[in-house]
């Protein structure tokens, strides 16, 4: 059999074994919280850099967050929108000029021959083309003219002075014998670029926030890494991927540090806030061996002593993924109230046998994390895919210590509240562990019917809203255990609802009708609908007929036995609930069962004796009952003409006809039995009639005397 552990595509094989292997391949599959769930308990997912990283930067009022362009990793794409913002708002004969002066590689050409331009245009441009030709010096001297005129004379290229300015002045920085103050006069420039475009000055190019990143630069060269952290999570925040890939390098950068410079950086909040949501993302690896760089990290922070407590739930959570329990708690007495700290003290109060305190934490994480917050997609160490959303992974967590205490419909609440993240253990709960009774109450209160999808949804694959896929499995449930006529009402569309209404009206006339022949044909259309559409309106949602994937894939799943997170209740509970039998596709078994009872009121002579069973041994439910179908058509049918392709080529039983053969079948008989006797029997009828012939005689020659 498969396991989780062997290469994703060896599982591929087990699509040719429909009855077979435990676990198909096909799309990825989610993860299932009741799978292990001592492993879902005891694992603290890794986080989410882009989401930890949102949270050490500060917002800049004022400041327009990018919505296109602003990052500028296509030097193409990037001169493209900077040519097309240099042409807005000129005439047609001041496009031309501009085009051509930006040609040109001579500055003070470019002042002569735009003499004709605005002072903002023709300086800036200067500026532009020294820049260009390696002149960083002689660019900041126009970049500075242009900010040295009026403000009512500079409303188009101000910002972008001011952002050149700190470009030609960090350039300036790195030459050799460069004045000193060149990189905090660059800062400045950047500052005043962002100030520029918050007070409203032109800027299409959205260079305020390209200016958090340039600033972070200059300062990281000064070495200021904790300020660079700040302006690169400040430019993240305002929609910049600039900031968010610029962090991820300066983790790398940080990572090849000697360790005594590390230890001296840990003494900056920002570095070590920085470092701390790396690590807790898993930023550098996923699976297998955790790098030795990230190990050294680990150690480092863990033996840093001047750290900021105001990080101490990350710190906590870091801990807690490396497995040292004890430092874990230790920052947990400084974590505050926030859903992370509530989450590990649950998870620490699980690792120490008490439920109960580790349900009241899991209760308060769960309204600590804001319901949408989210760290995006991870996947386990099984491949399976989790939407992380933290509030309902607590939910989840806590659902299953509430099974284990018997809280079911607590438990299947907390799950369902998920929707499509944790739906697949929802559907286990529903259809396994709550009873019908209690399943039906929940929908019928809590679940009301969502508007059904359009046939435009339909045609492109929508998904089913998680509210109907529930009620949907509640209408099969029903039909299962035989409430046919509330079942219709909780599917989501009118062809399944006429589907249900169909066999249950057919199990219902086979249960009321007194002729036989009447009872085997409502039974064996009952039998008919269940095969055909049976996935649709008696599959279970999960094992062993797995509707949710329309029966074309199947999951790994584990006997379920009694142990520290189980209870023996729910053990039996779900017992009572498999199918039966307890086989993929039952519906097909089901189909099987009905059409051999349908046989059984039926005159064994007749062609609807052998066209019913013809019919149900192609129904591939199982080789051995295929194979016992076609052993009590030759034990017991008629000889029929179309025998040879038996369970394939069937016609409709002829039901009418059968009625006949109540008759003949008991005249038949008897012919049968007294067959041996034929002779004899033919010579007693002539004596017999001789005698009565001469009695007769005898009587009337009486009369006439």
């Amino acid at each position: 059999m498969f396991t989780r552990n062997w290469p994703r595509h060896l599982l591929c094989l087990s699509l040719s074994l429909p009855l077979g292997s435990a676990l198909a391949c096909g799309p990825d599959f989610p993860m299932r919280l009741l799978d292990n769930r001592g492993q879902s308990l005891a694992e603290l997912p890794e986080g989410n850099f882009s989401f930890e990283i949102s949270r050490l930067g500060h917002a800049i009022k004022g400041l327009k967050n990018v919505t296109a362009g602003a990052d500028y990793s296509d030097e193409t794409d990037a001169v493209a929108l900077r040519d097309q913002a240099e042409q807005a708002g000129l005439s047609a004969e001041q496009q031309v000029l501009v085009k051509h002066l930006r040609g040109l590689t001579d500055a003070r050409q470019v002042e002569t021959e735009g003499a004709q331009l605005p002072p903002e245009l023709r300086l800036y441009l200067a500026g532009a083309v020294a820049f260009a030709a390696g002149d960083p010096a002689l660019a900041a001297g126009y970049f500075k003219k242009v900010l040295a005129l009026p403000a009512e004379q500079r409303a188009s290229r101000s910002t972008w002075a001011a952002y050149s300015l700190g470009r030609a002045l960090f350039a300036m920085s790195v030459e050799a014998n460069a004045a000193p103050g060149l990189l905090e006069q660059s800062a400045k420039a950047f500052e005043q670029a962002r100030q520029l475009s918050i007070d409203g000055f032109s800027d299409p190019l959205e260079l305020g926030v390209a200016s958090l990143g340039e600033e972070a630069r200059v300062v990281r060269t000064a070495g200021d890494w904790n300020r660079a952290i700040e302006l690169y999570a400040t430019q993240n925040l305002h929609g910049s991927a600039v900031g968010y890939t610029s962090l991820k390098l300066l983790m790398a950068d940080l990572m090849k540090l000697p360790e005594d410079q590390v230890v001296e950086l840990f003494k900056g909040q920002p570095v070590q806030q920085l470092v701390t949501a790396s690590l807790i993302s898993r930023l550098g690896w996923s699976f297998g061996d955790q790098p030795p760089s990230e190990q050294k990290m680990i150690k480092l922070l863990q033996n840093s002593t001047r750290g900021s407590l105001e990080n101490a739930d990350r710190l906590a959570a870091m801990n807690y993924q490396q497995g040292d329990y004890a430092s874990a708690k230790a920052f947990l007495e400084h974590a505050g109230d926030g859903g992370l700290a509530w989450w590990l003290r649950a998870k620490l109060a699980v690792r120490e046998g008490d439920k109960s305190a580790a349900a009241a934490a899991y209760a308060k994480a769960a309204q600590a994390f804001p319901q949408n917050e989210s760290w995006g997609e991870r996947r386990t160490p099984d491949y399976d895919y989790e939407t992380l959303q933290p509030k309902c992974r607590v939910e989840g967590e806590s659902a299953i210590l509430a099974l284990q205490r018997g809280d079911y419909l607590q438990a299947f609440d907390q799950l369902y509240r998920s929707q499509s993240i944790y739906w697949f253990d929802a559907a286990t709960v529903a259809e396994r562990v709550l009873t019908l009774e209690e399943l039906k109450h929940y929908v019928d209160t809590q679940v009301p019917a969502p508007p059904p999808l359009s046939q435009q949804d339909r045609d492109n694959y929508v998904p089913l809203p998680v509210a109907a896929s529930l009620r949907n499995l509640l209408g099969r449930r029903l039909l299962r255990e035989g409430h046919y006529e509330e079942a219709p009402a909780y599917f989501d569309n009118d062809g399944l609802r006429h589907k249900a209404r169909l066999y249950g009206e057919q199990r219902l006339a086979a249960d009321s009708a007194w002729w036989p022949t009447r009872r085997a044909a409502a039974l064996f259309n009952a039998a008919w609908t269940a095969r055909e559409w049976g996935m649709d309106i008696l599959g279970y949602e999960m094992a062993p007929d797995y509707a949710t994937f329309g029966g074309n894939y199947m999951l790994e799943s584990a006997d379920l036995k009694v142990g520290p997170l189980v209870a023996e209740d729910e053990v039996k509970r779900q017992q009572a609930s498999a199918a039966q039998p307890d086989q993929r596709y039952h519906y097909r078994f089901v189909a099987t069962a009905l059409a051999s009872k349908a046989a059984d009121n039926l005159p064994h002579t007749s062609q609807a004796f052998a066209a019913v069973l013809c019919e149900a041994s192609g129904w591939n439910s199982s080789l051995e009952e295929q194979s016992a179908i076609y052993q009590r058509y030759v034990k017991e049918g008629p000889y029929v003409e179309w025998a040879a392709d038996f369970g394939h080529q069937c016609p409709y039983p002829d039901f009418v006809n059968a009625d006949k053969r109540y008759v003949t079948q008991a005249t038949d008989a008897a012919r049968s039995a007294l067959r041996p006797y034929k002779t004899p029997l033919q010579i007693g009828s002539v004596v017999v009639f001789a005698a009565a012939a001469l009695l007769m005689f005898k009587r009337r020659r009486r009369k006439a005397q």
